[in-house]
């Protein structure tokens, strides 16, 4: 399985789908806190070529985009093969 990195915020409901979509598919993931840790957006932000929402999720250091593009990878049927599955 590809290492996944979520940059999110508890406050924001399209981090909770994005995690919920991962856990039903038992993919482990590194989740970076911004609003518990300010340093990171910066980070997220330099990492998510200027996007500054969260959730941004990077497969294998490759951001793939928030949480409506991981949706969309679900339902072109790309993103098990994405995530190594």
């Amino acid at each position: 399985m590809k290492q996944v990195e979520i940059y999110s915020s508890p406050l924001c409901g399209f981090c909770h789908a994005a995690k919920r979509l991962l856990n039903s598919k038992s993919v482990k993931f590194a989740e970076y806190n911004i609003l518990t840790d300010p340093d990171l957006k910066p980070e997220m932000i330099k990492r998510a070529g200027g996007a500054r929402t969260v959730p941004q999720i990077f497969v294998e250091g490759t951001l793939i985009g928030g949480c409506d593009d991981l949706f969309a990878l679900e339902q072109t049927g790309k993103l098990d093969t994405l995530l190594g599955l």
